[in-house]
């Protein structure tokens, strides 16, 4: 962290609970809003301010979760990327709903989202992937993400063969590896207040419109 984004973090540390936001009661664009908390979140100085749970489903109705990157968040939905052979994809490919949580301590501030999960395109995938280091390109071909994995030498071993077969040219997208889409039905935001008394307000998609509800804390 540099030294600019620590005086940052000092700086903003608290301010949640001062903050009166009532832009959340007038608000009827919860993407456009979520963009603005994302920006104060980035100029305040906290580290991976993209960073979300995902939380997925099986069939039977075990959850689990794991921290990954927002990409990109627009009118259709929130993007991030992954091993289509991961625990997490198999999951959502046979139970396509999931949640996103966003924890911003220091604002105190919380947006969690909920919605269906649908599979980007592979072009919008492979725009992406091609824009990653190509040491992050390689990493996804080495990576049999989720299987067991006997040691870190056999890793090793798998992300030397790919250099040494992708040398000197453009590394394809894998057939294995692309996006997927949470397309809102809920976003909930949760501003911290004083005394446990927060703002909790709850945007619910209602014909060319969201619906507002107001949450107790």
């Amino acid at each position: 962290m540099s030294f600019l984004n620590k005086i940052r973090c000092a700086f903003t540390l608290g301010q949640g609970l001062l903050i009166e936001n009532r832009a959340l009661q007038t608000t009827d664009d919860p993407i456009a809003f979520f963009k603005a908390w994302l920006r104060e979140a980035e100029n305040s100085g906290i580290i991976l301010p993209e960073s979300m749970s995902v939380s997925s489903c099986t069939l039977e109705g075990r959850p689990s979760s794991r921290m990954v990157l927002l990409k990109e968040v627009d009118q259709k939905g929130f993007v991030f990327f992954t091993n289509y052979n991961s625990r997490k994809a198999k999951e959502l490919e046979a139970n396509p709903f999931a949640t996103l949580l966003f924890h911003w301590n220091m604002l105190q501030r919380q947006v969690r989202i909920e919605g269906r999960i649908e599979r980007i395109s592979e072009q919008e995938s492979a725009d992406y992937f091609h824009s990653r280091g190509r040491g992050s390109q390689i990493g996804a071909w080495a990576s049999h993400q989720s299987d067991e994995l006997d040691s870190r030498e056999t890793l090793v071993e798998r992300v030397k063969m790919f250099e040494q077969k992708f040398k000197g040219q453009e590394i394809p997208l894998p057939e294995f590896w692309g996006g997927y889409r949470v397309v809102p039905d809920r976003i909930e935001f949760w501003q911290g207040k004083a005394d446990r008394l927060h703002d909790r307000f709850i945007y619910q998609p209602e014909q060319q419109s969201w619906k507002i509800t107001r949450l107790n804390p």
